[in-house]
């Protein structure tokens, strides 16, 4: 077989470093064996230097290309380079974050370039045994950031965002999505004065809020370095000035870099009431992950009890398509537990679903939700009310599975 001019280079940074580690040669050595090996590399070689009067330097030469770690103990802080070459497996990146875990520094900075002919390509998993292929013209960001892998690139939809693998947004299909999420609950809910977003780091739905009346929109995020990434080079959502005026919170956007769960207590603990509550995140998981815990039942009981009288929770709420509709199938039994009023829309040119509820019941509510969108002053470029309507009847799979008896 004929090896491949391709590989991933990762490049760290690990700061706030134990000084006397950084001066240890045997047990910095011991972590980069012990972190490719768990990464699944091959170690051939593995040499170092113990400088006069600190630092050290480590090269581990392996079978996919090379590790490295040079440390300065004087003020804590690790260069880490791991490449590994070919295009299977991502070893350069579990390896650095194996040796992240095992020097537990206090900061972090991790970039990963794509080198070679086949580099600028995301394998995105769809479901099971099945995966899409995205080529990228030109890789703007490639970073690990505190909290994922976040890739920025051209692609034929042009720029785009991608998240450990999954696309979450397009130039091309952005406003369709966003218009799915937003406009079902603009339409839903009894008024439309105070919204809180959580996720949705591109900031298109903060902006569309706000055209659609909202008066002051609390935006979540957490990871702070993709937010800025996101405003810095998508052509959509927040620009880099309208980012830093809402993260000072001197407009009617206000941007918190938090914790989703957290950031509720606090909004509890003040007495503040929303009328939308969104959570647009990276897709719930059919395994665990971290996020999950984003879409379980506590949370949405959390974003139901901040709701103030009318309100909506509206939540992305996974895929309606037969071999990946897992997560929809869950989030539809958890609204339909809290909420006595659930609307469903699935875009006709999407293909995600997203989930609508309200505390009170609504026998009806699609009428009332055509008839309100002629006078919402944000104007919908891709939902009309035959669409509103299609798109409210929900996948056969979960009204099936709700006439079944338990």
């Amino acid at each position: 077989m004929t090896a491949e001019f391709t590989g991933r280079h990762v490049l760290a940074e690990f700061g706030g470093v134990d000084a006397d580690l950084c001066n240890d040669v045997t047990r910095l050595e011991t972590a980069l064996r012990e972190s490719l090996d768990a990464a699944g590399v091959t170690i051939c070689d593995m040499v170092h230097k113990q400088f006069e009067p600190q630092g050290v330097t480590i090269l581990a030469l392996l079978s996919e290309s090379h590790a490295s770690i040079h440390t300065y103990p004087e003020s804590g802080d690790i260069f880490v380079d791991v490449f590994t070459c070919g295009t299977r497996g991502d070893g350069a990146d579990k390896a650095a974050e194996f040796l992240r875990a095992a020097l537990a520094p206090e900061r972090v900075r991790i970039s990963t370039v794509c080198r070679g002919k086949a580099g600028h390509r995301v394998v995105e998993p769809v479901g099971p045994g099945l995966t899409r292929t995205w080529e990228l013209s030109e890789v703007l960001v490639d970073t690990r950031t505190e909290y994922q892998h976040l890739l920025i690139g051209r692609t034929d939809q042009g720029i785009s965002l991608f998240s450990d693998d999954d696309r979450q947004s397009t130039e091309f299909s952005q406003l369709t999505y966003h218009e799915a999420l937003m406009v079902p609950a603009f339409v839903l809910a009894e008024k439309l004065d105070n919204v809180l977003i959580i996720g949705s780091g591109e900031g298109v739905a903060s902006r569309m809020a706000v055209t659609a009346g909202a008066n002051r929109v609390d935006h979540v995020d957490i990871d702070r370095t993709a937010v800025e990434l996101c405003a810095e080079h998508l052509p959509y959502g927040y620009t880099p000035a309208e980012l830093a005026e809402a993260s000072t919170g001197t407009g009617p956007i206000r941007v918190h870099f938090a914790d989703g769960w957290d950031f509720l207590a606090r909004a509890a603990s003040n007495g503040d009431r929303y009328d939308v509550i969104v959570i647009d995140l990276p897709d719930e998981r059919p395994e665990q992950a971290q996020h999950n815990r984003l879409y379980e039942t506590e949370f949405l009981q959390r974003c139901r009890d901040l709701l103030a009288p009318g309100g909506v929770l509206a939540a992305q709420a996974g895929c309606a398509t037969m071999w990946r509709n897992e997560t929809l199938r869950r989030s539809w039994q958890r609204f339909h537990e809290q909420f006595e009023t659930v609307v469903h829309y699935g875009s006709d040119e999407h293909e995600w679903s997203f989930l609508f509820g309200l505390v009170e019941r609504i026998d009806e509510p699609v009428a009332g939700m055509v008839d309100r969108l002629a006078t919402l002053p944000y104007r919908p470029r891709t939902i009309d009310g035959p669409a509103l309507r299609r798109g409210s009847i929900e996948p056969y799979a979960l009204r099936a599975e709700a006439r079944t008896p338990s």
